[in-house]
């Protein structure tokens, strides 16, 4: 014996077929648009010899090379005339080349022997804030 589908059901197997792959190619796209970046707007100022771009004020945090963080993107804000990139709060490979060429022009204009890692931190922060500062003067 064989088993004939009322038209019913193959309209509803139909319908179901239909919505489930409107489902699968909107997910996708739904689902990278939450894992992109955001891009971030510097807010340049200057106060006491020193920049600052509005998203992180202080001289210690070292920005992270896999994740967004706020000095990250104050870091790619300041480094922005060294080639920094997108500024989107993950401090990348284009972010520590700029960053090391801001490290030698430290070492060089100022005759401070910053570490020239590419990678801000307690001992560049200061010294990227004034370099920042006086560039723009």
């Amino acid at each position: 014996m064989f088993f004939r589908p009322s038209r019913s059901i193959l309209a509803s197997a139909l319908a179901t077929t239909a919505l489930l792959g409107a489902v699968t190619a909107v997910t996708p796209a739904a689902h990278a648009a939450s894992f992109s970046t955001q891009a971030y707007t510097c807010h340049m100022s200057y106060s006491g010899g020193r920049a600052y771009a509005g998203h992180y004020s202080g001289n210690t945090v070292v920005p992270t090379r896999t994740s967004v963080s706020q000095a990250g993107a104050e870091a790619q804000c300041l480094l922005k005339n060294y080639g920094a990139g997108a500024v989107d709060g993950i401090f990348g490979a284009r972010s520590q080349a700029a960053m090391r060429n801001a490290q030698e022009d430290i070492n060089d204009w100022y005759g401070h022997k910053v570490t020239v890692d590419g990678m801000p931190g307690p001992s560049s922060w200061p010294w990227l804030r004034k370099l920042i500062s006086d560039q723009h003067l």
